[in-house]
């Protein structure tokens, strides 16, 4: 196959570390498919990792610069399948579909190379490819926080941290979709959003201190590493969950909490996505979620979408067209 356009950095550093590229596509080897991506995003994760930030995180990534096999990033992707390698079983050609690359990356690119038996699912027939890319890193690690983890159900009150983000927006509604009521934390500015999402109370942040509500919480989801298990200790039920996306010191806390009794702190990394896929498609398809999108950029510009990510002001996904197919 012919010469692709690509994204990569070579080096840890700010957006302008982003360059395009043009490198040869890849071939599908056995049991993989290649998808041609019409659609992928740009996650506060990835920006993340362009900066080479946590410090810990570089053991994976590369110590001093970015391995090889990372320097093209992207996380989520929709598309259609262009290729099959050798047995392949579950996909045919001109599929579409969507999915997580997960420590692979690699969806900055025109194409991606990925496993069948990896997070990649038949997408939802009723959305764009846009859309489908901009649900799956949020919703799936929502769902495995929420419905694996803490295992929300009816009747349950949940605070979700950060509500108007990529995670917020999905974790209000699955909250919402189990049973739960749902409070949220964002600034004053998103709050109509979020109550729009299914939050029967939404704390702004700017002017309010949750933790000093009155408020008590089955379940304290923090989907932006902005507070802390002994912060969220006084808004906690007594068997409630506190669940962090971030920091190596909750990992601690987690076997501690585990025995010593009383709220626990429960997290973990959401890396196989399934069972997540399949109900986030069967939610689509349903029409019982919403996907917000804040902005979209074409390939050329990621550099641009990757500073606005920084700001820490968007609502929702930020998606990166590669065709005029994305919608």
């Amino acid at each position: 196959m012919a010469g692709m356009r690509a994204v990569m950095f070579r080096e840890y550093g700010p957006p302008s570390v982003l360059t395009p590229v043009e490198v040869p596509a890849p071939s599908p080897r056995q049991g993989e498919v290649l998808v041609r991506v019409h659609a992928t995003t740009v996650t506060t994760a990835e920006c993340g990792m362009r900066r080479g930030e946590p410090r810990w995180g570089r053991v994976i990534l590369g110590l001093r610069r970015p391995r090889r096999g990372v320097r093209v990033l992207g996380l989520e992707f929709a598309g259609e399948v262009a290729a099959t390698g050798a047995g392949v079983r579950r996909f045919a050609l001109g599929d579409r579909v969507f999915g997580f690359t997960g420590f692979g990356v690699g969806a900055n690119a025109e194409y991606k190379a990925i496993a069948e038996r990896a997070s990649l699912a038949p997408m939802p027939a009723n959305v764009s490819y846009a859309e489908a890319a901009a649900s799956v890193d949020g919703f799936t690690t929502a769902w495995y926080f929420l419905h694996d983890l803490a295992n929300v159900r009816a009747g349950q009150k949940v605070l979700v941290v950060g509500a108007s983000g990529s995670i917020g927006t999905y974790a209000v509604q699955l909250a919402r979709h189990l049973g739960a009521e749902v409070h949220g934390v964002c600034s004053g500015r998103n709050a109509a959003l979020v109550t729009s999402l299914g939050a029967t109370r939404v704390h702004d942040y700017t002017v309010e201190d949750f933790t000093r509500s009155g408020e008590s919480y089955d379940v304290v989801f923090d989907t932006v590493g902005r507070s802390s298990f002994a912060a969220c200790r006084p808004v906690l039920a007594r068997n409630g969950s506190y669940l962090p996306t971030t920091g190596l010191v909750n990992n601690v806390l987690a076997v501690r909490t585990a025995v010593t009794g009383g709220p626990r702190v429960r997290t973990g990394m959401s890396v196989r996505k399934h069972a997540a896929l399949e109900a986030l498609r069967e939610m689509i398809e349903a029409d019982q979620l919403r996907i917000v999108i804040d902005r979209r950029y074409p390939l050329a510009a990621i550099a641009e979408a990757h500073r606005y990510v920084d700001t820490g002001r968007k609502v929702g996904n930020v998606v990166i067209t590669l065709t005029d197919q994305a919608g």
